[in-house]
């Protein structure tokens, strides 16, 4: 996970206040300035991840690999609140920073398909290699916990990992795929990722031609909003359901769209500095719009709106007004977080340097921390408050200490994507 550098053309700040200046500074940017307020972001966006798979296992009727005896319904309101966005923020936030990077090497080299190369293996290895090592360690646990809680296997966990890396393996024939039981379950997010930065880095040099010559265009908040709101209602209303979310690589079409969508709008924004200032501007306005349209959808998922069902059967206009709630709300949450982000979040700060470089080990052993600790603690704690205090920290140190033994060992920074030169004091 890269960190990110502003890739703006050197200008004065005049000194006014620290508000205007900072305001200022999102549209003439010197080239050696951080986003700082990307990795503050990216730390807070792992973080909800982590308390989301949490919360997973005590929500009322979601399913997941191991559940709570004791679930609470209301809990679903809460959720929903960040699952309309915490993985999209990922994503754009992905986006902003490879294309700042794109940008900087681009501008400082004539032979761009060479850097493009480089730049494409170096992500493979710091992607598809945890992605790998995820897959055949990490990801096994929570499968053999899964299928033991549910009765479905009854044997060792050292036979069935035998069994789980054996592309030929005779168990649970209807449960695997082409590649056998083997599979990147919460890991998802990492193939995903590096297929759109492919996509990215081929398509970078047409990128940068339309963005000399039209996107000066998008720098207008609204008409960008419009554009935006409109392509994504789009999309949700003709790839929803016809390809609900399977994290299948191969067959996942709407969510393809939408997060490969997320990681071009990243792009303009991270292009467009005066369409980055507006967003931040525009930071209350955003905030009201994701909690009015957030209380709708609670509303209704609470049937105190209607027969909003029905309607969504009988009327092809009822369906594109319930598409352009759910979209809107999805984008201003983005954005008034990411207005917040750069307004509060633009400074230095060691604790999230710290926690910045060790995001991608915290997302690959969180989920399997969870699952397994859930596992352990369901028959010996009797309390759920116990419990969920138990499962939290257990969580977080057991994140925090993967990340300080992968630091200090090559092999094992190398195996979790951490850079191999980089000083992790």
């Amino acid at each position: 996970m890269t960190q990110a550098y502003v890739d703006q053309e050197a200008t004065f700040v005049n000194r006014t206040s620290k508000g205007e200046a900072r305001e200022k500074a999102v549209v003439e940017s010197p080239v050696t300035q951080r986003y700082f307020e990307l990795d503050a972001l990216r730390v807070i966006a792992f973080g909800v991840l982590i308390f989301y798979h949490i919360g997973m296992y005590y929500v009322l009727e979601w399913g997941w690999h191991i559940k709570s005896d004791v679930q609470f319904p209301l809990l679903q309101d809460v959720m929903i609140l960040t699952n309309q966005w915490r993985m999209s923020l990922l994503f754009l936030i992905s986006a902003m920073v490879f294309t700042v990077v794109l940008r900087r090497a681009y501008d400082q080299t004539t032979s761009r398909w060479r850097v493009s190369l480089s730049l494409l293996g170096k992500r493979a290895l710091r992607i598809l290699i945890p992605l790998v090592f995820g897959m055949f360690v990490i990801v096994a646990p929570q499968v053999y916990v899964e299928w033991t809680v549910s009765g479905a296997l009854a044997m060792p966990f050292s036979e069935f990992y035998v069994a789980y890396i054996n592309p030929n393996t005779d168990l649970f024939i209807d449960k695997q795929s082409v590649i056998g039981l083997l599979t990147w379950n919460h890991l998802w997010f990492l193939p995903y990722l590096f297929v759109y930065s492919a996509f990215i880095l081929l398509f970078f040099p047409l990128i940068r031609f339309v963005e000399v010559r039209a996107l000066r265009v998008l720098d207008s908040l609204a008409l960008f909003s419009v554009l935006v709101v409109t392509i994504m209602t789009a999309i949700w209303l003709e790839l929803r359901v016809a390809y609900p979310t399977s994290h299948d690589l191969l067959n996942d079409w709407y969510s393809h769209a939408k997060y490969s969508f997320v990681m071009l709008v990243g792009i303009v924004v991270a292009l467009r500095p005066a369409l980055y200032a507006a967003i931040m501007r525009s930071r209350y306005v955003s905030l009201t719009i994701a909690i009015v349209l957030y209380s709708v959808i609670i509303l209704d998922r609470h049937d105190l709106l209607g027969p909003t069902g029905q309607l969504m059967e009988s009327s092809p206009g009822f369906r594109v007004l319930v598409g352009v709630i759910v979209v809107l709300n999805h984008w201003a949450w983005l954005a008034a977080i990411l207005g917040f982000g750069r307004k509060y979040l633009s400074n230095p700060s060691k604790v999230v340097s710290y926690l910045n470089k060790g995001v991608l080990p915290y997302y690959m052993v969180h989920q399997t921390i969870i699952v397994v600790a859930a596992f352990f603690l369901s028959s010996r704690v009797s309390s759920t408050l116990g419990e969920f205090i138990l499962i939290t920290l257990i969580t977080v140190v057991g994140c925090a200490l993967t990340y300080e033994v992968a630091k200090r060992f090559l092999i094992l920074r190398f195996l979790f994507g951490l850079k191999l030169n980089e000083n992790y004091k």
